[in-house]
């Protein structure tokens, strides 16, 4: 299955929108989302979906990883997998997800769907949308449901399920609950704790992305390329992290490397250190 827990920026992109997808590859974005449920109004997404093929066979040619996101109603959803199950797609965004049977559902079908089309089995990942307090309930449930590989809290939905507005007094609990539940298991976590359609303020939306790094989460969705810009710099390690880092692990190899380890005003002991070579690793990793 497809490891998400890398990406720190997924950006939306409307599948009947050639003139936004053409150019989605360029705005920095780790994941394209190529989107079928609330970037398309309802009369258009019978034309979307024939264009979900061209968007992704475009996007992957020009290097992108991508993911389609599928509408909830199961009319809906059914017609969506028909083409969003295809070569060059990494996972499926599924919406709305409030228990694991609807993912055992999905996964089956998808199933058919990668035999027909001669794709592996299991090729296909899941991104579980975290909507509404219900879902919470049935966090870990979830994210061990088949194919899931990372969760990521709906912003607007969620704070609508809750009846306020998408501020961090709502947000900030389920998107550290999803941080836990996805570190306990090694999946991706994203949320950035604030409303996504705030696309003129990204400095609020980077305040809220590097909150959401100090909770332990992977990466965030994002609906605008500056979003991508402020996703990017918080989930990535700072220049004075990696120095820092190297720095704890020269203390520590000049100390002897076992016990506990004296460093300017700090002792270092071995949690410190494996957290320094994390950073490190994921500095290496996004290529710094």
């Amino acid at each position: 299955m497809a490891d998400f827990t890398t990406v720190r920026s997924m950006m939306f992109v409307p599948a009947n929108l050639r003139r936004r997808w053409e150019r989605a590859h360029t705005r920095g974005a780790d994941v394209l989302i190529v989107d079928l449920e609330d970037g398309v109004g309802v009369p258009d997404k019978p034309e979307a979906r024939t264009m979900v093929g061209d968007a992704v066979d475009f996007l992957v040619g020009e290097g992108a990883r991508v993911v389609v996101r599928i509408n909830a109603p199961w009319l809906m959803a059914i017609e969506d997998l028909k083409v969003a199950v295809r070569p060059g797609v990494s996972a499926l965004m599924v919406p709305k997800v409030e228990d694991a049977g609807r993912l055992a559902a999905l996964a089956q079908i998808v199933g058919e769907h990668e035999a027909e089309r001669g794709l592996p089995k299991g090729a296909i990942a899941f991104i579980v949308m975290i909507e509404s307090p219900l879902a919470l309930e049935h966090l870990g449930e979830i994210a061990d449901a088949p194919r899931v590989a990372g969760l990521t809290l709906g912003t607007e939905d969620f704070s609508l399920s809750m009846g306020v507005a998408p501020t961090a007094d709502v947000l900030d609990h389920p998107a550290r609950l999803i941080a836990l539940v996805t570190k306990a298991r090694g999946i991706a976590g994203f949320a950035v704790p604030t409303s996504i359609m705030g696309i003129d303020e990204p400095e609020v939306f980077g305040a809220a992305a590097r909150r959401a790094r100090a909770m332990g989460l992977n990466g965030g969705a994002c609906a605008d390329p500056r979003q991508v810009t402020e996703a990017n710099a918080a989930f990535s390690p700072s220049t004075e992290e990696i120095a820092e880092a190297h720095a704890v692990l020269a203390a520590w190899e000049a100390g002897g490397g076992q016990g506990v380890v004296r460093y300017g005003a700090r002792i270092l002991d071995v949690p410190v250190v494996l957290l320094a070579e994390r950073t490190l690793a994921q500095a290496r990793a996004l290529g710094f």
